[in-house]
C-alpha cells in the first residue's frame, strides 16, 4: 500500500501546525499545544444525548470496510482485542478470540454478533478505560477518532490497557458528523488528518513511530480508507 506521509510536519492550518520547536511540552497539557479551538466542536451538547438513535447503518462503503478488515488481518490481530467508540459491527474478516466492544449506544453494541463483552463508556467525559492494565493485545478505532476531545489522555490509556508490543490501529475515511468531530479535523486536508493522527501517538509518548497508509487505491471512486497505527513500546529490559 502506498504510503501517504510519515513526516513530522507543521505550519498554519496543518496537522501539526504549533509543535515544531515547542520545547518542555510534556511539562504542560499537551492538548494545550495545538492551535486553540482545535478540539473544540459545533455542537457541544453531551454525546450520549447524539448517540441516543440507534444507527444500526454502516459509515463507510463496502471497499472501504474490506480495507479495513484485511488490515486487521494483515496486522494479525488474532488475540484480545477491545474495540473502542464501536458499534453494531467492527469490520473483521475473521473474528479475533476476544473482543470487547465499548461505545455509546447499548442497543448497537448489543447488535454486535462478535463481541464477547459490551461496555458503555463516554471517552470525552472520561478518557479512561474501565479495564485493567495489560489486558488486551490489540486496539482499534474505526472512523471515530476524529470526534476525541482529549484524544492524547485516550491514546495514553489504550497504552496502559495494551500488553507491551500490543498495536493501537485507527482507521478513518472523509466522512464524519461535522457538528459533533473537532473543529482542527474539519479545517484540514485528508493528508493532514493523518498526520494529526500521527501527532496524537507522538505527543502521548511510549508508542513507537506511527505508520500512516492510505489503504484504498489513490485516485479511485469510492470511500478513501486512511490508516495509522502504532505498537506499545516494549518494557526496557531489567
Amino acid at each position: 500500500m502506498r504510503c501517504v506521509d510519515r513526516t513530522h510536519k507543521s505550519g498554519q492550518g496543518d496537522a501539526a501546525a504549533g509543535i515544531d520547536g515547542h520545547d518542555g511540552w510534556m511539562s504542560i497539557d499537551p492538548h494545550d499545544t495545538f492551535p486553540a479551538g482545535f478540539f473544540r466542536r459545533t455542537d457541544e451538547s453531551p454525546d450520549d444525548r447524539f448517540y441516543v438513535p440507534d444507527r444500526l447503518l454502516t459509515h463507510i462503503d463496502d471497499r472501504a470496510i474490506a480495507a479495513v478488515g484485511a488490515l486487521y488481518t494483515e496486522l494479525g490481530l488474532t488475540g484480545g482485542v477491545l474495540d473502542i467508540m464501536s458499534s453494531w459491527i467492527s469490520h473483521f474478516e475473521s473474528p479475533p478470540e476476544e473482543l470487547v466492544v465499548l461505545g455509546m449506544n447499548e442497543h448497537e453494541l448489543a447488535s454486535n454478533q462478535v463481541a464477547a463483552e459490551r461496555v458503555v463508556h463516554d471517552l470525552n467525559v472520561d478518557p479512561r478505560l474501565p479495564f485493567e492494565d495489560g489486558r488486551f493485545d490489540a486496539v482499534t478505532c474505526c472512523v471515530s477518532v476524529d470526534y476525541l476531545v482529549r484524544p492524547i489522555d485516550v491514546f495514553a490509556d489504550v497504552l496502559r490497557v495494551l500488553r507491551p508490543g500490543g498495536v493501537f490501529v485507527c482507521t478513518f475515511s472523509n466522512r464524519c458528523f461535522p457538528t459533533k468531530a473537532v473543529q482542527g479535523w474539519l479545517a484540514n486536508s485528508e493528508p493532514a488528518r493523518c498526520r494529526i493522527v500521527a501527532e496524537y501517538f507522538r505527543r502521548c509518548g511510549g508508542w513507537t513511530e506511527p505508520t500512516v497508509q492510505l489503504r484504498t487505491p489513490e485516485g479511485t471512486r469510492g470511500d478513501p480508507l486512511y490508516a495509522v497505527w502504532a505498537f506499545s513500546e516494549p518494557e526496557p529490559a531489567g
